[in-house]
């Protein structure tokens, strides 16, 4: 087969989850199954730099098949005019794979397509709005477009049913996998003073790692630490928040200064991917208490790393973690707060868990997900 990758996710200079999950996917197809033949697709706009970054994903596996045309101006265009996409990328492949929810027009071969989660649907209030605009005009026409439908999660293809039922034949769930040469067990205990000096973090912490945004349920986290602050006082480990700012974020930031935690709760700069690994591992525990998750890769890199786990028992979140973490209510600051008590004062908890989640992580790799894929591909031909 000749399968083409369309590699808009992975182009940015800040790569986000959906990125990272094509990455996994595709190299680890690349890997496994060298009779099928690979290529990247893209708009480079001209810039170098995003040549260069997918050059680093596509190794010597995964060929290059790119235009100089602007990405941006096509998908503005294409939103309201059928420009065929094949116009760009030609007409040689027998599967093309959009790994961010739209299909463009025109695309030669079978089609597929990565929906992640319903969450524009289920909570716009959270969604940017552009993106909430690209997926009300595009989604439709999209998954029409589509000859398979790919999603990470059960909980995700229920949603997508929920919301699109017609076309609940296509769905096929793929689950997401870790990446153990990123996230495993500490290796190098002496980067972690480093990394936690490079982001002014002293003693022990909590550790959230995700976008800043409101579906992620952070003012409560915050509200419910607060509480757990004022219980243990100076005891209380810092909770550290790293990643990147989303939509609708005044709230959060102004929710730490109103609770008086500003010299308590610490958010970083952009961490370089290099640094994840010791950042997680030097973790008391990982804290996750989001309201809506497509699958849940943080919760997974945290166990895979065997740092112990909080999470809520919305969305995805159950299926990805199991019985191997502190499951707490995403409504309510007290159960958040009595999560975040017994991570930090119970020790046995904290290994028990953090065996428990070494070995589920286990059954999250790269190489089960991309057989998966290989054999929605083969089906499709």
């Amino acid at each position: 087969m000749k399968i083409t990758f369309d590699a808009v996710p992975i182009c940015s200079d800040k790569i986000t989850g959906i990125g990272w999950c094509e990455v996994g996917q595709t190299q680890a197809l690349a890997r496994i199954h060298p009779e099928n033949k690979y290529e990247y697709s893209f708009f480079t706009s001209g810039d170098n730099e995003r040549i260069k970054r997918v050059e680093g994903f596509a190794g010597e596996n995964i060929d290059m098949n790119f235009s100089h045309f602007s990405g941006y101006l096509y998908r503005a265009a294409s939103t309201f005019l059928p420009v065929p996409y094949s116009w760009f990328f030609g007409r040689k492949s027998d599967v093309t794979h959009f790994f961010n929810y739209i299909v463009p027009p025109f695309v030669h071969g079978k089609k597929v397509v990565t929906v992640h989660d319903m969450v524009y649907k289920a909570f716009p209030e959270t969604v940017r709005g552009r993106t909430r605009f690209m997926l009300e005009m595009g989604l439709k026409r999209s998954m029409k477009r589509a000859d398979i439908i790919v999603t990470d999660s059960e909980f995700s293809k229920s949603e997508i049913v929920k919301y699109f039922p017609q076309h609940e034949k296509k769905i096929r769930v793929v689950p997401c996998g870790v990446d153990t040469e990123r996230f495993h067990p500490c290796t190098e205990p002496g980067r972690i003073p480093e990394v936690k000096k490079s982001l002014d973090i002293e003693g022990e912490y909590f550790l959230y790692l995700g976008t800043i945004e409101p579906r992620k349920n952070l003012e409560r986290l915050i509200t419910a630490y607060g509480h757990l602050a004022g219980k243990l006082g100076d005891k209380c480990p810092k909770l550290v928040m790293a990643g990147g700012k989303g939509w609708l974020n005044d709230g959060i930031y102004s929710r730490v200064e109103r609770l008086g935690l500003t010299d308590k709760v610490i958010f970083t700069k952009y961490v370089p991917s290099e640094d994840l690994n010791p950042l997680m591992c030097g973790a008391l525990a990982f804290v996750f208490p989001s309201i809506y998750e497509g699958f849940g890769m943080p919760p997974l890199e945290a166990m895979a790393c065997g740092v112990p786990v909080l999470a809520s028992c919305e969305a995805s979140l159950p299926e990805v973690t199991g019985d191997c973490a502190v499951i707490c209510d995403a409504y309510s600051v007290k159960s958040i707060a009595q999560g975040l008590y017994r991570l930090c004062t119970d020790e046995k908890l904290r290994k028990e868990l953090s065996r428990k989640g070494i070995e589920r992580a286990k059954g999250f790799t790269w190489e089960k997900s991309a057989e998966m894929l290989n054999a929605v591909y083969k089906d499709l031909i």
